[in-house]
C-alpha cells in the first residue's frame, strides 16, 4: 500500500470511482492537472453559452409581431429608420473626407470622435429594421451599449474642449482683424511713400544748398560790380539800360538762392516771439498792393493769441509766396483770405485760403517738389511752396493743404509758441 496514495483532494473524479480508491502516488498530480483543465474548459463552455443565448432569438416575437405586422405602419419604420440610418453613415464619411483634406484643422480628433459616435447611432437604426422581422434584441442591445459608450466619451471631450472651442475668433472677429491689417498695411505703404519722398527732397536739398552757396558768392561779386559801374556811369542811355537790366536779373538772381537757401533750411533764422496777427496784417498789407484790383485780400484773425517763435521776416515771406500762388490760381476775380486760429495750447495756425481752381490729386501729390510748377515757362520758378515748406519746417512747424478741383486751396501753417513741435508736412485732396 506504500505505492498508493488514497485520491482525497479531486472532489470530481469519475462516478464509477469508488470513493476512497486508491491510485497511483506518481499519477495523482496528473489526475488534477485533468480535472482543472476540465473545470476551465467548462467555465469557458458557460460564457459561450452565455454570450450564445444573449446574442441568440431565444423564441422571442420580433418587434413586427408588436405592430400586428400592419405593412403602413412597418415601413413607415422601416422607411424613417433606413433614411436616419444613411444620413448618420454619410455625416461620419464627409467628416473623415474632410479631415483628410484638411489636416491643419484644429481639434480634428474631436470630429473623428463625433464621426464615429454618428457611425454609432446609425447601426442602431439599421437593428431596428431587422428587429422588425428577426427578434435579435441581444445584438441591437449589445450595438445600443457601444453607442453609448462612444457618446458618453464624445460627450466627456467635448466638455473638456468647450473653453478652448469658445476662445475660437468668430468670422466678424477674423473680418475685423484683416481690415486692421489691410489698414496697417496701406499706413505702412503710405509711410514708405513719405518717407521716399522726404529723402528725395532731402537729396535735392542738398544738392540746391551747395549750388545756391556757391552762386550766392558769385552773384555778390557781379551785384557788386554792376552797381558801382552804375554809380560812375557809362555816358550812355544805352550803357545804364544794359547795366540796369544786368542788374535787375543778377538780383532775381539772388532771390531765388534765397528761395533755395530757405527751403534746404541752411539760411540762419532769427526766430523771437513774435505778434502772428501783426505779421498776418503786414503781409496782407503788401499783398493786397500786388495781386490788383480784380483780387480781394481778406483777414480773418482770432483775438488772444499767444505769441509764436518765429522768423518775421521768413514767415512774412512764406505768407506772401502763398498768397501770389492763390492770385495764380485765380482766373478772373476772388478772395484770397488770411486767418489765424489757436489750434492748440502750444500752436497757433495760419491759413491762406483762396477760391481759384484748385489741384487735382497728381498736381498736390508734386506741389512741394522743388522746382515742380504748372505755370507757364517763366513765369514762375517752381520753388515758391518748397521754399515755404523748407522756412516752416526750419521754424519747428508744419504744413497741411487742402485741395480739390473747382474748391480753391487751404494751406495751413501750424507754427508753435515753444518750439519743440517737429516740422512735417501732410497733402489732402
Amino acid at each position: 500500500m506504500g505505492d498508493w496514495q488514497t485520491c482525497r483532494s479531486c472532489p470530481g473524479y469519475p462516478a464509477d470511482c469508488p470513493p476512497k480508491a486508491s491510485i497511483p502516488f506518481q499519477n495523482s498530480r496528473t489526475h488534477r492537472t485533468r480535472v482543472h483543465r476540465l473545470r476551465r474548459m467548462d467555465g469557458e463552455t458557460n460564457v459561450l453559452e452565455y454570450l450564445q443565448t444573449f446574442l441568440a432569438v431565444r423564441g422571442l416575437a420580433p418587434h413586427g409581431y408588436c405592430l400586428l405586422w400592419d405593412p403602413a405602419l412597418i415601413w413607415t419604420h422601416v422607411a424613417a429608420d433606413a433614411v436616419i440610418a444613411a444620413c448618420y453613415f454619410s455625416i461620419p464619411i464627409l467628416l473623415f473626407r474632410l479631415l483628410a483634406m484638411r489636416r491643419d484643422i484644429k481639434f480634428g480628433w474631436m470630429l473623428a470622435a463625433f464621426g464615429l459616435s454618428i457611425l454609432a447611432c446609425g447601426m442602431t437604426h439599421v437593428l431596428s429594421i431587422v428587429t422588425l422581422w428577426i427578434p435579435a434584441y441581444g445584438w441591437e442591445a449589445l450595438v445600443k451599449v457601444v453607442t453609448a459608450m462612444a457618446s458618453l466619451v464624445t460627450a466627456v471631450l467635448l466638455l473638456r474642449l468647450l473653453p478652448n472651442l469658445v476662445a475660437i475668433p468668430s468670422p466678424a472677429q477674423l473680418e475685423r482683424v484683416n481690415e486692421a491689417l489691410r489698414q496697417e498695411v496701406l499706413e505702412r505703404a503710405r509711410a514708405e511713400e513719405m518717407l521716399r519722398q522726404s529723402q528725395k527732397m532731402q537729396a535735392i536739398g542738398q544738392l540746391a544748398g551747395g549750388i545756391a552757396h556757391d552762386f550766392n558768392n558769385l552773384l555778390g561779386v557781379i551785384i557788386g560790380n554792376i552797381d558801382r559801374a552804375q554809380r560812375k556811369g557809362t555816358g550812355t542811355p544805352e550803357g545804364e539800360k544794359a547795366i540796369g537790366n544786368a542788374l535787375q536779373g543778377a538780383e532775381r538772381a539772388a532771390r531765388l538762392t534765397h528761395q533755395l537757401l530757405a527751403f534746404t533750411r541752411q539760411q540762419p533764422l532769427q526766430r523771437q516771439p513774435h505778434d502772428i496777427n501783426a505779421i498776418a496784417r503786414a503781409s496782407a498789407d503788401l499783398l493786397d498792393e500786388t495781386v490788383g484790383p480784380r483780387i480781394e485780400v481778406a483777414l480773418d484773425l482770432a483775438d488772444d493769441l499767444p505769441p509764436c517763435l518765429v522768423d518775421a521776416s521768413q514767415l512774412e515771406m512764406a505768407l506772401l509766396n502763398l498768397g501770389l500762388n492763390a492770385r495764380d490760381a485765380i482766373d478772373v476775380s476772388g478772395t484770397i483770405t488770411i486767418g489765424t486760429r489757436l489750434a492748440a495750447p502750444a500752436l497757433v495756425e495760419i491759413r491762406v485760403a483762396d477760391t481759384g481752381c484748385g489741384m487735382d490729386s497728381a498736381t498736390l501729390e508734386r506741389a512741394m517738389e522743388p522746382f515742380f510748377t504748372t505755370k507757364e515757362v517763366g513765369k514762375g520758378t517752381g520753388l515758391g511752396l518748397s521754399q515755404v515748406f523748407g522756412s516752416v519746417e526750419q521754424m519747428g512747424g508744419r504744413l497741411e493743404i487742402e485741395t480739390s478741383p473747382g474748391t480753391g486751396t487751404t494751406v495751413r501753417l501750424f507754427m508753435p509758441t515753444d518750439g519743440g513741435t517737429d516740422g512735417i508736412y501732410n497733402l489732402s485732396g
